[in-house]
């Protein structure tokens, strides 16, 4: 590690660094992060971008007095090295390692837990007035960058900040724009003469001037004030902040450390809000980061000095299976249209896009909007598809309800990262989308056990008449053939994998093949087991689930999915609808967690959701109902109370059916 990165623990002691230094930090943190990132992966290009505008933060303001909050949190890597966390950097997204955005529980550093974009300003004005509440003197920083300012939240936070005229500053981190020489000379020259001292200094005393003029001082006031604003509307881009409420500074060369040093310490002792507009390159100081931002936005593991990523054998993912059945079904049906918000390539639509680019929208990170934008894409007769990652349809669940639930209009929501995602953690996971979707009237709730069903369901969602969506997991698929011509499906049916009279598996989307294994292990046991692929979480094939409580001792649902208001709650609810209620039910998924970061694997084997610990779930729970009392006038279920019933041969516990006292159906 690098001499001048070594010494820093604290931001206190950036703050010994000279700042003629600092360019030679930078560079070394930016080694830092490509060493790092390389092994780990993670947001490379957006945090190579804001290196020196991180530097210059800390080495004005007094952080965690001070409070910053960044809006999403993946460009935070460089605020964690200079805030105590740079010795387990190497953990970075890892199972019980450093989080790849910003974290409460982390540090006293990190203010606001993120990961979603457009909340900075709305936290960072909420930070603002608490301290004006409480009395208290403190700097109060959001840093947004331009895409998350399509979010039409970071707005509402904007037009408020605006308009309580609290002391705050906020960073927009422009990483789109290019500054050629002269227009960054002219840009650097108007931002000093805006912002310097002696310039704030003389609009203000000539200001106080033309108001003692006795009689018109008011008037000529008011006419400078035009005049200075029509100036600022000429040169400068920023008239709709300061029509907004803000005094707008900038552009500003973000990759200038002594600039950035200077522009926030004139800034900081000003009053009310102020945006300093930043010019920021992604991937800045790599190459290939810098050719290509977009696709160095989210690295896999690769070889620094070549570029290349490290590659492994995969099936097919996800992602590239729906956009090619996309494209396919689009070729055949000029109404089929492709939407996303933000995420062209993290949902395949970009390569849709490829092949049709007038039917393509990306609307921006403005979820609610591209949804109601595909209802009234769906009233005018086209079949609009939005390809929304499972965790970003949440921020436009009033829209799913409101705009397009309630007028029961043809829209399919492609949910792509359904599930456990892994290494982003929290704020991605894809956990709930069952629970908040199925609840809606008109809606229809699918998810196929594999990349062949994916293709036959997107057929089905787009051709049914109402609101369908459907969920699939981040990642390869299993490989398995495609059918060359896709089918529609019928809807609320599911489809028997295998047959078996001792244990009902309902599985639901890609656990259908972890059922699968289930099963088999269990034929060793000496254990009949079915495995049903559900298909269906709305509406549940109440046929196929009455049929096999009725003829299996028990009934096990499974799902990648908060248990709450999933697809094992569907069940519930069916046999209590159907008057089945004497069957036992184990339900399988997640529980009442927020599920941190970490490898996908890791995580399914510490819940008990990979096969082996579904299989040790299921061998208790069977073992506690499978007993079959047979006296009397009726055949009932043992009861237990409390009494742990023993069911093996006594050697090695083998769950062998010849040990059993009686196999009946539940219900004759």
């Amino acid at each position: 590690m690098s001499k001048l990165l070594n010494s820093i623990d604290s931001p206190q002691d950036l703050k010994n660094i000279p700042v003629e230094k600092l360019p030679e930090l930078a560079k070394e943190i930016r080694d830092m992060l490509l060493d790092t990132i390389s092994k780990t992966g993670g947001h490379l290009s957006s945090n190579l971008g804001v290196v020196e505008l991180t530097l210059a933060m800390h080495y004005v303001f007094n952080s965690p007095i001070d409070k910053f909050v960044w809006d999403v949190g993946h460009q935070s890597y460089v605020h964690k090295l200079l805030t105590g966390r740079k010795s387990r950097f190497e953990t970075l997204r890892q199972y019980d390692g450093l989080c790849g955005f910003t974290k409460r529980e982390e540090s006293q550093h990190d203010h606001w837990n993120c990961g979603h974009g457009g909340t900075s300003i709305s936290a960072a004005l909420a930070f603002a007035k608490a301290r004006d509440l409480k009395k208290e003197n403190n700097d109060v920083v959001a840093v947004i960058g331009d895409g998350s300012l399509t979010a039409g939240m970071a707005f509402e936070g904007l037009n408020h900040t605006g308009h309580i005229q609290s002391d705050m500053i906020v960073v927009l981190n422009d990483n789109e724009w290019s500054i050629s020489a002269n227009v960054g000379g002219m840009s650097a020259h108007l931002s000093k003469i805006m912002t310097g001292q002696v310039m704030l200094k003389i609009k203000q005393e000539i200001g106080q001037l033309l108001l003692a003029v006795p009689g018109i001082g008011k008037e000529i006031s008011r006419y400078a004030h035009k005049i200075d604003e029509a100036i600022k509307g000429v040169f400068i881009p920023g008239r709709l902040f300061e029509d907004l409420g803000f005094r707008y500074v900038g552009p500003i060369d973000g990759h200038d450390v002594e600039a950035l040093i200077d522009s926030f310490t004139t800034v900081k002792n000003l009053k009310g809000p102020t945006l300093m507009h930043v010019i920021t390159r992604k991937g800045k100081g790599y190459e290939q980061a810098e050719e290509k931002a977009d696709v160095w936005h989210g690295a896999k593991p690769f070889n620094v000095s070549t570029g290349e990523f490290h590659k492994k054998k995969a099936n097919p993912a996800y992602t590239n299976v729906f956009a090619n059945a996309l494209i396919e079904l689009a070729k055949e049906d000029e109404k089929v249209l492709g939407i996303t918000a933000a995420m062209p390539d993290g949902t395949g639509i970009s390569k849709f896009g490829k092949e049709f680019p007038a039917r393509t929208f990306d609307v921006g990170m403005a979820e609610q909007h591209g949804v109601a934008f595909a209802g009234a894409l769906a009233i005018e007769g086209f079949r609009p598809v939005a390809a929304i990652y499972s965790t970003f349809l949440q921020r436009a669940y009033d829209q799913v309800v409101h705009d397009i639930c309630l007028m029961n209009l043809d829209v399919t929501f492609a949910l792509d990262r359904a599930g456990i995602v892994g290494e982003d953690g929290a704020t991605h996971q894809g956990l709930y989308d069952i629970a908040y979707l199925r609840t809606l009237p008109n809606m229809v709730v699918m998810a196929p056990k594999d990349e062949n069903e994916l293709r036959h369901m997107l057929k089905t969602a787009i051709y049914h008449k109402g609101p369908a969506a459907l969920r699939y997991p981040r990642g390869s698929g299993l490989g398995v053939p495609l059918d060359e011509e896709m089918k529609e499906l019928e809807i609320g049916k599911g489809e028997v994998i295998k047959d078996g009279s001792d244990i009902a598996i309902l599985a639901y989307g890609h656990m259908v093949d972890g059922a699968m294994m289930v099963s088999n292990m269990f034929e060793k046991e000496g254990v009949s087991v079915a495995v049903i692929n559900a298909r269906f979480a709305k509406p549940v094939d109440k046929d196929l689930i009455v049929q096999y409580a009725k003829s299996t001792r028990c009934l096990i649902t499974i799902e990648e999915h908060s248990l709450k208001g999933g697809f094992g709650s569907a069940v519930l609810e069916a046999l209590q609808e159907e008057k089945v209620c004497s069957v036992p039910v184990k339900c399988i998924g997640l529980g009442d967690i927020v599920l941190e970061h970490g490898a996908p694997g890791k995580q399914r084997k510490d819940l008990k959701l990979d096969p082996e610990g579904i299989f040790d779930t299921i061998r208790s729970f069977y073992g506690s109902v499978a007993e079959i009392d047979v006296s009397g006038n009726g055949k009932k279920w043992l009861s237990r109370n409390g009494k742990k019933v023993v069911v093996g041969n006594g050697n090695n516990g083998n769950l062998n059916k010849s040990n059993l006292t009686a196999k009946q159906n539940l219900n004759d």
